[in-house]
């Protein structure tokens, strides 16, 4: 009652009523994308796990093992039983049963050497490990299309980054958390991915 607890008392932030719109809103457009599927079940669980992975990392600035690790072993777990069947993996562009496995692997060592080279040239952390297991999720479920999630992802985290130092919110050489920018990446490339694609690929086209 008036935006408080009815036990505490104590008012209730935006954060979680907003974080139930933005889940209602997407589990609405993966049914429209995906009907009823298995497809559909692996949607709703990536996007699930993307927007809890976000808004703790945007409130502690870490991405959990207990949260990452756990939502790796299920993906895998489809993984093991798309290598038999190859029907529902990736969950964009061609099926094949290894796509999952690259898309892993580039995921998670595209950010690997970015960090590691980030750090040696900044001298500082650039990005932590949990970002590097986020990126090998999305690897799983989006394939070879994880290259323009993870475009994407640096494309919103440095506007942002931007936008705050604007707003004189953070400095320069403040950390700002990456994985909400990685999970924005992940599930607009989820929906868009395969039209992004083309809609670049026909600009090369045009003479």
């Amino acid at each position: 009652m008036g935006g408080k607890c009815r036990h505490c008392k104590e008012p209730i932030s935006f954060k979680y009523p907003l974080v139930e719109l933005i889940t209602g809103v997407l589990f609405t457009l993966a049914f429209l994308k995906f009907d009823l599927s298995l497809n559909l079940i692996l949607g709703i669980f990536f996007i699930s796990a993307l927007i809890v992975v976000a808004f703790i990392d945007l409130d502690h600035l870490i991405i959990p093992n207990k949260i990452i690790y756990p939502s790796l072993a299920i993906a895998f777990v489809f993984v093991v039983i798309n290598l038999f069947s190859g029907q529902f993996f990736p969950l964009i562009g061609p099926k094949n049963a290894l796509f999952p496995i690259y898309g892993f692997l580039a995921g998670g060592a595209f950010l690997f050497f970015v960090t590691i080279f980030g750090e040696k040239i900044f001298k500082q952390e650039v990005m932590g490990g949990g970002d590097i297991k986020l990126a090998a999720f999305l690897g799983i479920f989006l394939g070879w299309y994880v290259l323009l999630a993870l475009f994407l992802g640096f494309l919103f985290g440095s506007i942002i980054g931007v936008v705050l130092i604007l707003l004189k919110r953070k400095k320069r050489r403040d950390f700002v958390p990456f994985g909400p920018s990685l999970a924005l990446g992940g599930i607009v490339t989820l929906f868009l991915g395969p039209r992004i694609y083309d809609l670049y690929t026909s600009l090369w086209l045009i003479k």
